[in-house]
C-alpha cells in the first residue's frame, strides 16, 4: 500500500483520522509515501510501535529525515537543524543523548514532582479564583489550561513568567504545521536569543532553579544550556496546556466521565492516564530513520527508510486496550504511549501527571456548573498543529 499518504484531518474531535484507524484493522505496519516521494513505513500496532521506538537501529537525528506531509518538505535535512542550539537533545542519539538525559533525569523524579504539588495547587487555585471572580464566562485555554503549566515550568526553570507572551507566541509558530520555514527559523532564533541572554544573567546572579543548577554543575556550555532550556520550556507548557484544554472538552461532552473525575478521588489517577491514552495529543509522529536493516513483526525495514508511529491509533489498539475507542476514566490505562517509549520517552511526564491530577478535579469541583458556551461543533481544533488540542474552549458556569 505504498501510495498511502498520511492524513491530518480528524473526522471527529477525539478520534484519530478514520483512514489510519481502518489501516490498523488490516495490519499493524504499512508502506507509506512521504511528501517528498520517499516510500517508508507507518506503524499502527501497539507492539510494533514499542519495538520501533526501543530499537537502537533507528535514529532521531534530522539530517536524513524525509518530510511526512507537504508543509514539512522545506524543513527537512540540514535546514531543519539551522537555529536549533546544541543541547536540544530530542534530536540526538546515544551516546550524545545519554549525556544530556543523565544530567536532567534527577530533576524530574517522582519525588521532586511530589514536592512541587503544593505549589501546583496554589497556581491552580489562583487561576480558579480569577475565573470565579469573572462574569461567569471564559476561554478555558487562556484562563486555566495555558497559565498553569506555563507558570510551573517557568518557576522550575527560572524563566521570568512576565516574559511568557513572546515564548508562548513563538511556541505556537514552532508547532504549527502550516508555518513557513523562514518563520520557523525566525521563531527559533528569538527563543534561543532570549534564553541565551537569560543564562548570561543567571551566571552573574544564580537562583534556586533548574537552569542555575545546571550552570553551577559546569558540564554544559552556554549553547548547550540554551538548547536544554529551549526543549524544556516549549515542551513543558505546550503539551500539558493542550491536555488540560482538550481533556476538559472531552469531559464536558461525556458527563458521566466528568462526574466520576469530579466526585470520586480514587478515579483521578486512572482518569488522567485514560485521558492521556484516549486523546493522544501527539498529532504527528514520532518518526525514526533506520540506520541498519531492522525486522519488525516480519516486516523488513531497510537502512535509510523512514518509519512513522501513529500514536493516536496505536493507543487504541484493541490487543492492548480492549474497548479503547471509548473514554472510560475507570479503565486501567497504564502502558499507553502518549509519552513515547524508549530513550526518548518524555522526561517531564511526572510533572505533567502531577499538574493534571491536581487541575482537573480542582476545576470540576470549584465550578460545578461548568459547561461549553458554544456547541461542540464550534470548538476550534488544533488540526494544524503537531500537538493536538483546542485553540479555544469557550465555557460558562
Amino acid at each position: 500500500m505504498s501510495d498511502f499518504t498520511l492524513p491530518m484531518t480528524r473526522q471527529r474531535p477525539f478520534d484519530p483520522p478514520d483512514e489510519v484507524a481502518e489501516l490498523r484493522q488490516q495490519a499493524s505496519m504499512h508502506r507509506m509515501t512521504y511528501a517528498d516521494g520517499h516510500v517508508g513505513w507507518l506503524v499502527t500496532g501497539y507492539a510494533e510501535a514499542r519495538a520501533v521506538l526501543a530499537h537502537p537501529g533507528f535514529s532521531n537525528r534530522p539530517e536524513k529525515m524525509h518530510a511526512p506531509i507537504p508543509s514539512r518538505v522545506d524543513l527537512v535535512g540540514e535546514r531543519r537543524d539551522r537555529g536549533v542550539p546544541r543541547g536540544f537533545f530530542l534530536r540526538t542519539d546515544a551516546p550524545e543523548h545519554t549525556r544530556y538525559r543523565k544530567l536532567l533525569t534527577g530533576q524530574f523524579t517522582v519525588r521532586r514532582m511530589k514536592a512541587l504539588e503544593p505549589r501546583i495547587t496554589e497556581i491552580t487555585n489562583a487561576c480558579l479564583d480569577d475565573m470565579a471572580a469573572a462574569d461567569g464566562a471564559a476561554d478555558l485555554v487562556q484562563a486555566f489550561a495555558l497559565p498553569i503549566p506555563s507558570l510551573v515550568i517557568c518557576e522550575l526553570l527560572g524563566v521570568p513568567y512576565e516574559d511568557r507572551a513572546q515564548f508562548q507566541e513563538d511556541s505556537k509558530i514552532l508547532v504549527n504545521l502550516e508555518t513557513k520555514a523562514d518563520d520557523v527559523l525566525a521563531a527559533l532564533g528569538r527563543v534561543s536569543a532570549y534564553l541565551y541572554g537569560l543564562i548570561q544573567r543567571k551566571r552573574k546572579e544564580p537562583a534556586d532553579d533548574l537552569l542555575s543548577g545546571l550552570i553551577e554543575g559546569g558540564e554544559l556550555d552556554d549553547e548547550e544550556l540554551t538548547g536544554v532550556a529551549f526543549l524544556l520550556l516549549v515542551a513543558g507548557h505546550e503539551t500539558t496546556a493542550n491536555m488540560l484544554g482538550l481533556g476538559t472538552y472531552a469531559l464536558l461532552t461525556n458527563p458521566d466521565q466528568l462526574a466520576a473525575m469530579r466526585d470520586d478521588p480514587s478515579v483521578v489517577d486512572n482518569g488522567v492516564e485514560e485521558l492521556l491514552r484516549y486523546l493522544t495529543i501527539i498529532h504527528l509522529g514520532p518518526f525514526r530513520l533506520a540506520t541498519e536493516d531492522v525486522e519488525i513483526s516480519g516486516n523488513l525495514i531497510k537502512e535509510g527508510e523512514m518509519v512513522g508511529v501513529h500514536l493516536p491509533v496505536v493507543n487504541r489498539d484493541p490487543s492492548r486496550f480492549p474497548g479503547g475507542e471509548h473514554l472510560d476514566v475507570t479503565r486501567p490505562a497504564g502502558g499507553h504511549m502518549t509519552f513515547g517509549h524508549g530513550i526518548h520517552q518524555c522526561l517531564g511526564q511526572q510533572l505533567a501527571r502531577a499538574e493534571m491530577r491536581i487541575a482537573y478535579p480542582a476545576l470540576l469541583r470549584r465550578l460545578p456548573g461548568l459547561r461549553l458556551a458554544v456547541t461542540p461543533e464550534e470548538v476550534p481544533m488544533r488540526s494544524d498543529m503537531t500537538i493536538y488540542g483546542v485553540h479555544r474552549l469557550p465555557v460558562t458556569w
